[in-house]
């Protein structure tokens, strides 16, 4: 009992201590000159299972999206245009495109409007009463304008389908407001 006791009075004496570092710490300078040899690693035999990469044909479910593309013979508006001091013209066929679901739809070309160095391209999107169940389908319209090089911005009319694709246009409900905006302006085509 007695060891205890004095075990229990050295740990309250430390513990109730303050210590406070005087000096910093200082090794000795050792100098030593030693010859060494060369030691050896050891060495392992290890028996590994053995790999081999190829393939294996085997019959699996994948998801296939088939896309259509025939090319038919249509009536496409053609434009000519000729602006002052623009210089040389080029054919272009100015194409807007929207991926929709849900519904059908239908997209048209309605005007395009000359506005200093850019072509606005305006088209309406229109849903129709064919349902499509969960196919995606991509609509088009498209003019060939004969021009000087503009720099063309798609404006559409509707509300924008909920896909990636359509990200790359400028989607509108009021088309007058737009309109409101543009200044020396001019309407080269029309449907």
């Amino acid at each position: 009992m007695k060891k205890i006791a004095g075990i229990f009075m050295i740990i309250l004496l430390v513990t109730s201590c303050d210590v406070q570092q005087k000096k910093e710490t200082k090794l000795p300078d050792v100098a030593i000159d030693i010859d060494t040899e060369a030691g050896q690693l050891p060495t392992f035999d290890v028996d590994w299972a053995e790999v081999n990469v190829g393939t294996k044909t085997k019959m699996v479910k994948v998801p296939k999206v088939v896309v259509v593309m025939e090319e038919v013979e249509v009536e496409v508006p053609y434009v000519d245009v000729d602006m002052p001091n623009s210089g040389e013209k080029e054919e272009l066929t100015l194409t807007v495109e929207a991926e929709v679901t849900g519904k059908e739809h239908s997209i048209d070309i309605t005007e395009i409007i000359a506005s200093n160095d850019k072509l606005y391209v305006i088209s309406r999107l229109k849903e129709l009463d064919q349902d499509l169940g969960d196919k995606k389908l991509r609509i088009s319209d498209r003019v060939i304008l004969n021009a000087p090089d503009l720099n063309v911005k798609h404006i559409i009319m509707g509300e924008k389908p909920d896909r990636v694709f359509n990200d790359q246009y400028k989607y509108v409900k009021d088309i007058n407001a737009f309109k409101s905006d543009l200044k020396k302006s001019k309407v080269i085509f029309t449907k």
